[in-house]
């Protein structure tokens, strides 16, 4: 028997479907009806920044004028002047060959440089409804006036209340209150892809806003800083003038202090600039602004980077951590029984990944804190605990740098006597074989082995003489070799590879 097909009238399966679709509605949150609830789907509840503002992308429609415009009056137009030393041209006439047929008229001999004005410009942010502004070292360094310009056209005289040139950061003060400023925020917290806005007085010709984004963080330049540096380096249009201006992120809030770019050559933007994450410039800020100068912890030692090839000389899987090239005597670190050759792989229990973030976090402590480290020594790890003095203000340790592979062959070397130790201003006591002579072709020169490099270890072995350093490498064959360098009385270690 065949059954048939039972027919459902239209306004039932009409019916069906209004429900479902009203109980999609509901479920979406698109419809309300009092009292009802959806079993098994609780209402979401959104827990938003209560020190951030959310952001109104409604106001987006026409671009961000609702972000820069309230940060552009507390970025300011700095003006510093300096007086330097002109340059003399030579006086030919001063020759007595000359004098005797001219006599004196054409100047005196020797006469002292004259001094003149050097005008620069940059620009600055204001932290402080009472004045107090942050910009770059470099802007004002050796200023003997520095003067502000704000967006509302009025110039006011600055007082340099302290500089940092470690981390490029210094702190002016304009008399007055109620001035416009910007909010700090929390560079910790960016992340790379988010949006920010350079704002500064480029070139001099006014104040100018750019856009990009978070290139990448903790950038460490080699030098564009005497000794700490950890940059958010971002794509927003950032050239000459820009230095000291903001960094500001979506909500407004300064996270950087604008102060380098690289340029290739041209001098102009190429989309790689730098900031100084502000946590770092409000840390160097608010120790000015107590003690008149940065109070930084000192360990006392001179590191470099721990490279793949570093690593496998001293018996580690992988690069990381920081390799101690010296220790200077009498430091907190000698005190503690750190020595030369140990790879810091951990301080208080993080992770060190780079010498420079070593280097930063340490200052970073407060002196008379305890740095507890972990060590790699001689194929083990133990830990030390340092007790922290305060950086010198002098003769300061310099972080070695990181050398390239080198090969042994194109290297002279030959005793080093108390005469040549003098004139390398080394101590009359320090042992080792000088460098007397490098083959520009060969990879020792490539990889920056210079000549008058003292070598004081081969493979971790002392190497006081001539003798000690051919027996050290005889029999080497064609493995790498691990060389402890003296360049002009610091320390550093090099990897010497086998030349292919």
């Amino acid at each position: 028997m065949t059954p048939q097909t039972r027919k459902f009238p239209v306004w039932l399966l009409v019916l069906a479907a209004l429900l479902l679709i009203v109980g999609g509605l509901l479920r979406a949150g698109v419809l309300h009806v009092p009292g009802y609830r959806v079993i098994g789907t609780p209402r979401a509840t959104l827990h938003l920044a209560t020190n951030v503002p959310p952001v109104g992308f409604a106001d987006f429609k026409n671009g961000f004028a609702s972000v820069i415009d309230p940060a552009l009056p507390a970025v300011v137009n700095i003006s510093s002047t300096k007086m330097v030393k002109q340059q003399n041209m030579p006086n030919i006439f001063a020759d007595p060959f000359f004098r005797q047929f001219f006599g004196n008229q054409f100047g005196q001999q020797n006469q002292p440089p004259q001094m003149e004005r050097e005008h620069s410009l940059g620009s600055g942010v204001i932290v402080n409804p009472d004045g107090y502004i942050l910009t770059n070292n470099h802007v004002v360094a050796g200023a003997s006036d520095v003067e502000i310009f704000t967006q509302a056209q009025s110039k006011y005289k600055a007082k340099v209340i302290g500089t940092d040139p470690r981390t490029d950061v210094a702190v002016l003060k304009i008399e007055g209150s109620g001035f416009p400023s910007l909010t700090l925020g929390d560079s910790s917290q960016l992340k790379v892809g988010d949006l920010v806005f350079a704002i500064g007085d480029p070139f001099g010709i006014g104040e100018t806003a750019t856009m990009g984004i978070v290139s990448a963080k903790g950038r460490a330049l080699g030098g564009t800083v005497e000794h700490y540096e950890d940059f958010i380096q971002t794509d927003a249009a950032i050239n000459p003038g820009n230095s000291g201006g903001a960094l500001i992120d979506m909500h407004g809030n300064l996270i950087g202090i604008n102060t380098a770019i690289l340029s290739g050559g041209g001098g102009g933007n190429e989309g790689i600039g730098f900031a100084i994450p502000i946590d770092m410039a409000r840390n160097v800020m608010d120790q000015i602004v107590e003690h008149g100068k940065v109070v930084r912890g000192y360990l006392g030692v001179s590191i470099q980077a721990v490279s793949p090839d570093i690593a496998k000389q001293f018996g580690l899987s992988h690069g990381g951590g920081a390799l101690v090239s010296d220790v200077t005597s009498g430091s907190p670190a000698a005190k503690a029984g750190l020595l030369r050759g140990d790879i810091i792989l951990k301080l208080n229990g993080e992770d060190v990944s780079t010498s420079s973030g070593l280097s930063l976090r340490i200052s970073e402590m407060a002196p008379g804190s305890v740095a507890q480290l972990q060590v790699f020594r001689d194929g083990h790890t133990q830990n030390l605990d340092v007790t922290l003095g305060s950086y010198p203000e002098k003769g300061q340790p310099q972080q070695a740098s990181q050398s390239k592979p080198a090969n042994l062959n194109g290297l002279q070397v030959e005793d080093l006597t108390h005469d040549l130790a003098q004139q390398l201003g080394l101590p009359l006591n320090t042992s080792g074989v000088v460098v007397s002579q490098v083959d520009p072709t060969s990879a020792a020169a490539a990889a920056g082995v210079q000549r008058g490099d003292v070598i004081q270890e081969v493979d971790r072995k002392p190497v006081h003489n001539l003798a000690e350093y051919q027996k050290a490498i005889s029999g080497l064959a064609n493995q790498p070799v691990l060389l402890l360098l003296n360049r002009g009385g610091a320390t550093l270690f090099v990897v010497v590879e086998p030349q292919g």
